[in-house]
């Protein structure tokens, strides 16, 4: 990333029997991302750098689910995260 842009940031969730689709609950840049990612470090989230996808999930609207076109992405950091949190916390 350009050291002049601003770091960004976006937050998904998704819960299976509320949400068609993962949805947009936070995003920002400069001082917000970095709130952004202290919270997910924070609650042992997992982070995931993808400066495509950050693009457009930064066009939507809060609470906005993410677009069709992105489904595949999403899925695979959810698919990622989910092998993650099966695993044993090593401390």
């Amino acid at each position: 990333m350009n050291q002049d842009q601003p770091r960004q940031a976006v937050a998904l969730s998704y819960a299976t029997k509320r949400d068609n689709a993962p949805r947009l609950v936070a995003k920002g840049r400069g001082y917000l991302a970095d709130k952004i990612l202290e919270l997910a470090r924070l609650h042992n989230i997992p982070v995931r750098h993808d400066k495509k996808l950050l693009q457009i999930l930064s066009r939507l609207d809060l609470e906005e689910e993410i677009p069709p076109e992105v489904y595949r992405a999403v899925a695979e950091i959810l698919a990622f995260i989910y092998r993650l949190s099966s695993r044993p916390l090593r401390g």
